[in-house]
Protein backbone atom coordinates (compact mmCIF):
# COMPACT_ATOMS: atom_id res chain seq x y z
CA UNK A 1 0.00 0.00 0.00
CA UNK A 2 1.13 3.33 -1.26
CA UNK A 3 -0.78 5.91 0.88
CA UNK A 4 -4.11 6.74 2.18
CA UNK A 5 -5.92 7.43 -1.01
CA UNK A 6 -8.95 8.94 0.74
CA UNK A 7 -11.26 9.08 2.89
CA UNK A 8 -15.22 8.01 2.36
CA UNK A 9 -17.72 9.96 4.54
CA UNK A 10 -21.15 8.64 3.94
CA UNK A 11 -23.68 11.85 3.76
CA UNK A 12 -27.96 12.45 3.66
CA UNK A 13 -27.45 15.35 1.47
CA UNK A 14 -24.44 15.89 -0.75
CA UNK A 15 -25.05 19.11 -1.95
CA UNK A 16 -25.68 20.26 2.09
CA UNK A 17 -22.66 18.43 2.74
CA UNK A 18 -20.41 20.28 -0.25
CA UNK A 19 -21.61 23.51 0.85
CA UNK A 20 -19.96 22.15 4.50
CA UNK A 21 -16.91 20.76 3.24
CA UNK A 22 -16.56 23.38 1.10
CA UNK A 23 -16.68 25.85 3.39
CA UNK A 24 -14.28 23.67 6.04
CA UNK A 25 -11.59 23.27 3.54
CA UNK A 26 -12.15 26.75 1.54
CA UNK A 27 -12.52 25.31 -2.06
CA UNK A 28 -15.31 23.36 -3.99
CA UNK A 29 -14.88 19.54 -4.89
CA UNK A 30 -12.92 19.13 -7.86
CA UNK A 31 -14.93 16.34 -9.06
CA UNK A 32 -18.70 15.22 -8.57
CA UNK A 33 -19.37 11.56 -10.20
CA UNK A 34 -22.73 9.37 -9.95
CA UNK A 35 -21.43 5.67 -9.93
CA UNK A 36 -24.45 3.55 -10.86
CA UNK A 37 -23.52 0.36 -10.13
CA UNK A 38 -23.15 1.44 -6.66
CA UNK A 39 -26.08 3.88 -6.54
CA UNK A 40 -24.22 6.88 -5.17
CA UNK A 41 -23.36 10.42 -6.44
CA UNK A 42 -19.78 11.21 -5.09
CA UNK A 43 -17.49 14.35 -4.61
CA UNK A 44 -13.90 14.47 -4.34
CA UNK A 45 -12.02 17.47 -2.18
CA UNK A 46 -8.33 17.28 -2.34
CA UNK A 47 -7.01 17.70 1.15
CA UNK A 48 -2.74 17.64 0.32
CA UNK A 49 -2.33 14.70 -1.08
CA UNK A 50 -4.72 12.59 0.11
CA UNK A 51 -8.34 13.28 -0.39
CA UNK A 52 -12.20 13.23 1.08
CA UNK A 53 -14.89 11.56 -0.41
CA UNK A 54 -18.47 12.51 -0.23
CA UNK A 55 -20.79 10.05 -0.47
CA UNK A 56 -25.00 9.99 -0.77
CA UNK A 57 -26.83 7.08 -1.49
CA UNK A 58 -29.25 7.71 -4.79
CA UNK A 59 -32.16 4.92 -3.62
CA UNK A 60 -33.24 3.51 -0.19
CA UNK A 61 -31.25 -0.28 -1.71
CA UNK A 62 -27.89 1.27 -1.97
CA UNK A 63 -25.35 0.24 0.68
CA UNK A 64 -24.69 4.08 1.59
CA UNK A 65 -28.20 4.60 2.41
CA UNK A 66 -28.10 1.40 4.57
CA UNK A 67 -25.38 2.54 6.11
CA UNK A 68 -26.82 5.52 6.92
CA UNK A 69 -30.02 4.20 8.11
CA UNK A 70 -27.99 2.06 10.67
CA UNK A 71 -25.12 4.03 11.62
CA UNK A 72 -25.87 7.61 10.50
CA UNK A 73 -23.34 10.00 8.71
CA UNK A 74 -20.28 9.19 8.91
CA UNK A 75 -16.73 7.89 7.92
CA UNK A 76 -17.65 4.86 6.08
CA UNK A 77 -14.76 3.71 4.92
CA UNK A 78 -10.67 4.20 3.95
CA UNK A 79 -9.34 3.72 0.89
CA UNK A 80 -5.58 2.63 0.10
CA UNK A 81 -3.69 3.08 -3.03
CA UNK A 82 -1.95 0.08 -4.59
CA UNK A 83 0.07 -0.73 -7.70
CA UNK A 84 -1.41 -3.91 -8.10
CA UNK A 85 -4.53 -4.43 -6.93
CA UNK A 86 -5.01 -7.97 -7.55
CA UNK A 87 -2.20 -9.25 -6.03
CA UNK A 88 -2.59 -7.11 -2.98
CA UNK A 89 -6.15 -8.60 -2.60
CA UNK A 90 -4.85 -12.14 -3.41
CA UNK A 91 -2.38 -10.67 -0.28
CA UNK A 92 -5.10 -9.72 2.44
CA UNK A 93 -7.09 -12.66 1.42
CA UNK A 94 -4.31 -15.04 2.65
CA UNK A 95 -3.64 -12.77 5.75
CA UNK A 96 -7.13 -13.83 6.36
CA UNK A 97 -9.14 -10.36 5.85
CA UNK A 98 -12.84 -11.29 3.90
CA UNK A 99 -12.90 -9.65 0.49
CA UNK A 100 -16.42 -7.92 0.11
CA UNK A 101 -17.38 -8.62 -4.05
CA UNK A 102 -15.22 -8.87 -6.79
CA UNK A 103 -12.42 -5.85 -7.91
CA UNK A 104 -14.88 -3.43 -10.22
CA UNK A 105 -14.89 0.09 -11.40
CA UNK A 106 -15.33 2.93 -8.95
CA UNK A 107 -15.11 6.86 -8.55
CA UNK A 108 -12.48 8.76 -9.78
CA UNK A 109 -10.99 6.79 -12.44
CA UNK A 110 -10.01 3.87 -10.24
CA UNK A 111 -10.44 -0.01 -9.85
CA UNK A 112 -12.02 -0.71 -6.66
CA UNK A 113 -12.18 -3.93 -4.37
CA UNK A 114 -13.08 -3.74 -0.18
CA UNK A 115 -12.76 -5.56 2.72
CA UNK A 116 -15.48 -6.28 5.56
CA UNK A 117 -14.66 -4.27 8.29
CA UNK A 118 -15.03 -7.11 10.19
CA UNK A 119 -11.34 -7.98 9.12
CA UNK A 120 -9.77 -4.55 9.94
CA UNK A 121 -11.15 -3.44 13.83
CA UNK A 122 -14.72 -2.36 12.39
CA UNK A 123 -13.54 -0.43 9.23
CA UNK A 124 -14.39 -1.27 5.56
CA UNK A 125 -11.01 -1.17 3.72
CA UNK A 126 -11.24 -0.15 0.46
CA UNK A 127 -8.16 -1.16 -1.90
CA UNK A 128 -7.83 1.62 -4.88
CA UNK A 129 -5.41 1.87 -8.57
CA UNK A 130 -5.29 4.34 -11.35
CA UNK A 131 -7.30 2.75 -14.20
CA UNK A 132 -5.10 3.38 -17.11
Amino acid sequence: MNKIEHIGIAVKNLKSANETYSKLFNQDPYKMEVVTSEAVTTSFFQIGESKIELLEGNSPESAISKYIEKRGEGIHHIAYAVQDIEQERDRLIKEGFQPIGEIKPGADNKLVCFFHPKSANSVLVELCQERS
